[in-house]
C-alpha cells in the first residue's frame, strides 16, 4: 500500500509474516526493498515491514522519472517516515534491520527515537561519516586503478586526486539533474558501484540492468552523499549513548570495499549491547548468500 507522508511523497510499505515486528531499511540510499528481504526473518516468528523510502522503489514520486523526489528528501524526512510507518500499523517497538545505508539510517533512528527499537540487526554496517565516503569514491580507486580512472574521468573537471571526493559526489550529482546528461553519468556512477564487487551494470540478472534504476538510485545516492546525509561528521559513533543499551549484532566482511571494516569495529568499542560478527570475503550485500545465512541466524535469536 502507498502512505502518505507529506509533501507530496507516498512511500510504499507491505507486511508479512505474524510475531516481534520488524522492519528492514534497505541501502543506497535509493535502492528500494525486494522480496527477498522477507529471508532475512522467519515469517512465523516476525511480522516484517518493508518500506521502500523517498523516491525509491515503488514510493512516488519516482526519482528516476521526477527531480522532486529529491525534494522534501533528506534523513530527517526518513526518519519520520518510519515514524509514519510505525503509528500507522501500531507498532509500540520493533526490532530494525539495516543494510549499508540502512544500517547508517536504522542508527540515525535509534538515536532519535530509543525507546522504540528492541533490538537491531546491522550488515555491511555504513556510517557515511566523510572518511567513508572518500573512501569508496576515492581511496578505494588504489585497489581497481581502471574501473576508478574511468569513474573519475566522467567528470574530467574534478581529476582523479581522492582528496576531491566531495566535489566529484557534487559533480555527478549535478550532471544527475540535467536531463540531458542524467543517464550517462547514472551509467557511470553505478559501473563504478557494481565494478568494486565485481559485477557488470549490463547483467541482466541484476538490477542495475535497468536503466531506469539506475538513473533514480544515481540520482537519490548523490543526492544524499553531496549533502553528507545532512549528518555532522562522525555523528553516529559521536552519539552512540543514545542507542548504548539496544541489543545489536552487526555483520560486517572482513575485506568489504564499500565499508571498511574500521568503521562496526570503532562502533562496537563504544555500543555494549552490540555484537560484531566478522565474515571472510568481500560481500556486501545483504542477499548474498553467507550474508544472509548470518543475518537470518540473528534475527531468530532476537525473536520473542
Amino acid at each position: 500500500m502507498m502512505l502518505d507522508v507529506g509533501n507530496g511523497h507516498e512511500i510504499y510499505i507491505r507486511q508479512a509474516g505474524r510475531g516481534t515486528d520488524a522492519l528492514v531499511l534497505h541501502g543506497g540510499p535509493g535502492s528500494g526493498c525486494t522480496d527477498g528481504h522477507y529471508d532475512l526473518f522467519d515469517l512465523t516468528r516476525y511480522r516484517v515491514t518493508v518500506m521502500d523510502q523517498r523516491g525509491a522503489g515503488r514510493s512516488t514520486p519516482s526519482a528516476a522519472s521526477d527531480l522532486a523526489a529529491l525534494d522534501h528528501n533528506t534523513t530527517e524526512h526518513l526518519i519520520a517516515d518510519i515514524e509514519a510507518v510505525r503509528r500507522h500499523y501500531g507498532i509500540e517497538k520493533w526490532v530494525l534491520f539495516g543494510g549499508s545505508w540502512g544500517s547508517t539510517l536504522a542508527m540515525a533512528y535509534a538515536q532519535t527515537h530509543p525507546s522504540r527499537v528492541l533490538a537491531m540487526v546491522l550488515a555491511g554496517v555504513a556510517t557515511t561519516a566523510t572518511r567513508d565516503l572518500q573512501w569508496l569514491y576515492g581511496d578505494v580507486g588504489n585497489l581497481f586503478p581502471e574501473a576508478y580512472a574511468a569513474f573519475c574521468d566522467h567528470v574530467p573537471e574534478v581529476g582523479r586526486l581522492a582528496e576531491h571526493t566531495p566535489a566529484r559526489i557534487r559533480a555527478y550529482y549535478n550532471r544527475l539533474r540535467d536531463p540531458v546528461r542524467a543517464q550517462a553519468a547514472a551509467d557511470a556512477w553505478c559501473a563504478w558501484e557494481t565494478g568494486i564487487f565485481g559485477g557488470d551494470i549490463h547483467d541482466p540478472n541484476s538490477r542495475y540492468a535497468d536503466q531506469a534504476f539506475r538513473r533514480g538510485f544515481a540520482r537519490i545516492v548523490t543526492h544524499y552523499f553531496a549533502h553528507g546525509a545532512w549528518f555532522e561528521d562522525e555523528e553516529l559513533l559521536r552519539k552512540a549513548d543514545r542507542m548504548a543499551h539496544i541489543p545489536c549484532t552487526m555483520i560486517h566482511s572482513q575485506f568489504d570495499p564499500s565499508c571498511p571494516l574500521r568503521g562496526p569495529w570503532e562502533l562496537a568499542q563504544v555500543w555494549p549491547a552490540a555484537t560484531l560478527q566478522v565474515l571472510d570475503g568481500i560481500t556486501h550485500s545483504a542477499l548474498d548468500n553467507e550474508m544472509r545465512r548470518a543475518i537470518r541466524a540473528a534475527t531468530d535469536a532476537f525473536s520473542i
